[in-house]
């Protein structure tokens, strides 16, 4: 996938970024013979970049271990210029992170990773949470995961998989959730959590699930398809998604997918993941803003109304004033201590304190 273009200052070349199976690359387009050049690649995420003379580039680069900093590169020389988290990074045990690949139940290869917890030991099994991007043409890969690293700084195995409809992988690889939401796509990280328990890494007992935006719609078909997660969590999602309709803002786009609703209601409903309420076993915690015109927090609340009324455990967060993305640093932190006070009563089984 690539995005970004912008002509080189003497019009010879377009400059684009790349995103390629979980790497960030920066590249350069030959105007006249087609020709690509990745100019800033390797296993990395280079997020952006600005270009400057004589083919100076600046960008913003991570690893898995590393979040992100600015570099600067000219040719093949590439220099570090701001070191702005050493000091935190280097007081943390930070999780490893090992990148995997397996089948899905069609035989689609699916490329994840996982984080093992610090002090990880071969031999035993451990809790393990299903992460989820959103999108669904987001992409998980190389880059710092700042969540995955907390959730496993707390005892749990990361698992983070890169499922159809997502980014990186090609045209029919990015457009097979096409009229399918919550089809293959919940095969392909289902064959990712049965890959992980395969590997003897993860306890089939102790599994959680979640995600925010299409990673928490994703998590709503989850739940309604399977009771193996012992618990859900579910941020900035869709449940019935004819509510959303004049709404949001993906008018045409879903009208181009489904059509209109009162045309072609069939698709809208068989999509919707609020119509499998009726099959959900898994204590679910349902999160976002409430100023989200993106996927507008009445969906969470449909769905948190719905298990409440069914006497499913069930919690719903409404963080005040908020879009999409949380943009106030202690609504973050709140949200991961949610995260994990949810996780580890449901998936560890633990008793947790009422003030925590």
């Amino acid at each position: 996938n690539v995005g970004s273009p912008k002509f080189t200052s003497d019009g010879s070349g377009i400059l684009i970024t790349i995103g390629d199976e979980g790497d960030g690359h920066v590249a350069r387009v030959d105007v006249e013979t087609g020709e690509t050049t990745r100019l800033i690649d390797g296993n990395i995420r280079a997020s952006g970049y600005s270009a400057g003379p004589d083919g100076l580039l600046a960008t913003v680069i991570s690893d898995y271990h590393t979040p992100g900093e600015i570099y600067v590169q000219r040719g093949a020389e590439r220099a570090r210029l701001t070191h702005v988290n050493d000091s935190i990074m280097a007081s943390l045990e930070l999780a490893e992170v090992r990148n995997i690949h397996f089948n899905s139940a069609d035989g689609t290869k699916i490329e994840g990773w996982v984080f093992f917890p610090p002090g990880f030991q071969d031999g035993r099994r451990y809790p393990t949470l299903l992460r989820i991007h959103g999108g669904p043409n987001g992409m998980y890969g190389v880059g710092f995961n700042t969540e995955a690293q907390i959730l496993a700084a707390n005892g749990y195995l990361v698992l983070i998989t890169n499922p159809r409809g997502s980014s990186g992988y090609g045209r029919e690889f990015g457009f097979a959730l096409w009229q399918k939401w919550g089809i293959p796509d919940f095969e392909d990280v289902m064959a990712g959590v049965d890959y992980v328990i395969e590997q003897g890494w993860a306890d089939p007992d102790r599994l959680g699930v979640g995600g925010w935006s299409y990673g928490g719609i994703l998590t709503n078909y989850v739940i309604t398809k399977t009771d193996r997660f012992k618990g859900a969590i579910s941020g900035a999602s869709m449940g019935l998604l004819v509510s959303n309709f004049g709404h949001d803002h993906y008018q045409l786009g879903n009208e181009r997918e489904w059509g209109n609703p009162w045309e072609s209601r069939e698709i809208w409903e068989e999509l919707s993941p609020f119509n499998g309420i009726g099959n959900v076993t898994t204590p679910s915690l349902f999160m976002g803003g409430e100023s989200d015109w993106n996927v507008p927090i009445l969906n969470s609340e449909q769905m948190y109304q719905a298990l409440k009324r069914r006497g499913i455990d069930t919690r719903l967060v409404v963080y005040p004033g908020q879009p999409h993305g949380l943009r106030i640093p202690s609504y973050n932190v709140h949200r991961y201590k949610e995260y994990l006070a949810w996780y580890d009563k449901y998936v560890k089984g633990e008793t947790i304190p009422d003030n925590r």
